[in-house]
């Protein structure tokens, strides 16, 4: 998870600083990169921590949170980059990241917790 929000956080720095195709391909590689390093984790997650019996529900309410997430965040999005322009776009996105990482790293973890 750590990897995966150091590489969105990288991905919404080139995208706000680059003009550039080079720099565009460079941010959306990135992005792609932090899906990878981070999607399987949350699945992974999720099955690890949902009662067996409530393992699919928990799944479709993941689904409408992080749904109703992506709207909001398109919306804050939207207006971000039609009154201030794209690099504010994507500096916001860089912070919301480089707090969910440090948000991360605070939360003490329990390594035996996603088991039980």
């Amino acid at each position: 998870m750590l990897l995966g929000l150091c590489a969105l956080i990288a991905a919404d720095l080139v995208l706000a600083a680059g003009a550039s195709l080079p720099a565009i391909f460079i941010g959306i590689g990135l992005w792609g990169l932090h899906m990878g390093l981070t999607q399987g984790v949350l699945a992974a997650l999720i099955a690890a921590t949902a009662p067996e019996r409530l393992r699919g529900t928990a799944f479709g309410l993941f689904g409408l949170i992080t749904g109703l997430a992506a709207l909001v965040a398109s919306v804050l999005a939207g207006l971000l980059w039609d009154r201030i322009g794209a690099g504010a776009t994507f500096l916001a996105g860089a912070a919301f990241a480089a707090t969910a990482l440090i948000a991360f790293l605070l939360v003490k973890q329990d390594p035996g917790a996603a088991g039980k």
